[in-house]
């Protein structure tokens, strides 16, 4: 029974590595599956003024000051399914419409408190798409931002070994006893 088991194991692995390489160079750009979104550069303009919305420039750099929006584009379009990203197309469409309804005008050309507006609005708003979009592009957002970096670098103080252990510190004694 064991020489059975040892035989079909040496088959398999025999066969696999005599089809491994015609597989494995078989792939390229072409055969590769495109990104399922691709965004127009009027849309990454608008994306990256909504990420500028959400983590704005102060003293330190805003999202869109670290290209958080490209972060964005990436995630949801490698690591989401075709529902999430369905809902962040059809989010991008409704920014700019709710910015022209509200203030007659596109959501690039908005001021800074009527674009946080928008943005408020689709967060309040009943519909599951504007909801599910600012919420998936607010997330995206403070995660891409928190790990660019910049924010790595400067921000964030790097402890060696987190939690240190002071094995000789004076005990305090309390006065008057």
């Amino acid at each position: 029974m064991q020489r059975r088991a040892a035989l079909k194991t040496f088959a398999l692995s025999i066969g696999s590595t005599l089809v491994l390489p015609s597989w494995a160079n078989a792939w390229s750009k072409e055969t590769l599956q495109q990104s399922s979104i691709i965004l127009t550069p009027l849309q990454e303009t608008l994306l990256a003024e909504v990420v500028g919305t959400i983590i704005p420039k102060t003293d330190t750099p805003g999202a869109k000051d670290l290209n958080v929006d490209k972060f964005v584009t990436l995630m949801v379009a490698d690591c989401y399914d075709t529902k999430a990203q369905d809902t962040f197309a059809k989010g991008l469409v409704a920014v700019d419409e709710i910015a022209r309804k509200e203030y007659n005008k596109t959501f690039i050309s908005c001021e800074p408190t009527q674009k946080l507006a928008v943005l408020n609005k689709m967060d309040k708003a009943g519909n599951d798409t504007e909801k599910g979009f600012i919420r998936l592009v607010k997330n995206l957002t403070i995660q891409g931002y928190l790990n660019s970096e910049y924010v790595m670098t400067n921000l964030r103080v790097y402890e060696f070994i987190p939690g240190r252990y002071h094995g000789c510190v004076p005990a305090k004694t309390q006065a008057g006893k």
